[in-house]
């Protein structure tokens, strides 16, 4: 069905989607936990012959993200328009107000966030679908967004919520999800230093060992089942990655010690979140002494290491991306 831009302008929709950790250690490219960080976004459609952005931004990315079509949330959006049968964008102009508690090129899913926004924001404009259990809904928008982010470990828990497992072929994405526990908790070491993505996907090889593909292939297939059954502390051998980390460590030599700190100070399991450069540490029904002092030891050897940062205790988000309201 072709569309025109009449049909939303002047519509406003408000937007909110979590920040995810992607890879969980041994799941390069195809785990996910989305955590209680969010991206918040009002949109608003407007007419303008030139296609101009204007941006309102708070919190993380304030002062840096680009009011033009370059913007992640503006080009998702257009890819989300499209897809839903717009023959064109000319004349169409966006007024966009964020509120952002995702930090920026720290693995913690920030474009994947906005990119969610943008698809799941253009098809609320349209009132796509307007029943059902929303699962269409939640196809579409992991389909559009995972083909703009290029990989769908990040796409999918920020849309689902939850801890999701994803595959992507040519023609299509499937994702499956559990509900993390209650108890879980997320120590997170956020570095002063950024790493982008595209950087640490350079320094990694073609081709690897065997032995390393199949240590991942099996932390992998157990990490899922045990986690399909309710057993959270496969966290323990599922965090430990033998494809992406020991090669990005190259780059990011404080990573190994990071790791092995939390660990040594009782998490479950650790691993870099997404690309990095945040540590996630893991623990379960651990109280607040316990979890303070994971995150003391990180911070402590990342101090002998000369990297500045700071804590976050997070908890797993259940409720994956949300449209709030449409006017």
């Amino acid at each position: 069905m072709s569309r025109s831009i009449d049909s939303i302008m002047g519509r406003r929709v408000v937007v909110e989607v979590p920040a995810t950790i992607a890879n969980l250690g041994a799941g390069y490219d195809c785990l996910g936990l989305a955590v209680d960080l969010a991206l918040h976004v009002s949109i608003l459609a407007r007419r303008d012959a030139a296609r101009s952005v204007e941006l309102d931004v708070r919190g993380e990315g304030t002062g840096e993200l680009p009011a033009d079509g370059s913007n992640r949330l503006v080009q998702a959006l257009g890819a989300g328009l499209l897809d839903a049968g717009f023959e064109d964008l000319d004349g169409l102009g966006w007024t966009v107000e964020m509120i952002n508690t995702i930090p920026l090129a720290r693995g913690l899913g920030s474009s994947a966030a906005a990119t969610v926004a943008g698809v799941a924001a253009a098809r609320a404009l349209l009132d796509l679908p307007d029943a059902g259990d929303g699962a269409d809904v939640a196809d579409a928008v992991i389909r559009v967004a995972s083909k703009i982010e290029g990989h769908p470990d990040n796409v999918s828990p920020a849309v689902l919520g939850g801890f999701t497992a994803t595959f992507a072929t040519e023609a299509d994405v499937r994702a499956f999800r559990f509900d993390a526990p209650n108890s879980l908790r997320v120590v997170l070491f956020v570095p002063e230093l950024r790493l982008a993505t595209s950087e640490m996907r350079e320094v990694l090889p073609t081709e690897v060992p065997r032995a390393d593909a199949v240590a991942n292939l099996a932390r992998v297939a157990a990490g899922v089942a045990g986690i399909a059954s309710g057993d959270w502390t496969v966290l323990d051998f599922l965090t430990e990655d033998r494809l992406h980390e020991p090669y990005r460590a190259a780059v990011y030599p404080q990573l190994p010690a990071l790791v092995a700190a939390a660990r040594s100070a009782g998490a479950i399991g650790a691993c870099l979140a997404g690309a990095g450069s945040s540590i996630a540490a893991f623990a379960i029904g651990a109280d607040a002494g316990q979890l303070d002092a994971i995150g003391d030891a990180m911070v402590e050897m990342a101090a002998e290491a000369d990297l500045p940062g700071w804590v976050r205790i997070l908890a797993p988000s259940n409720a994956g991306a949300r449209v709030v309201a449409v006017t």
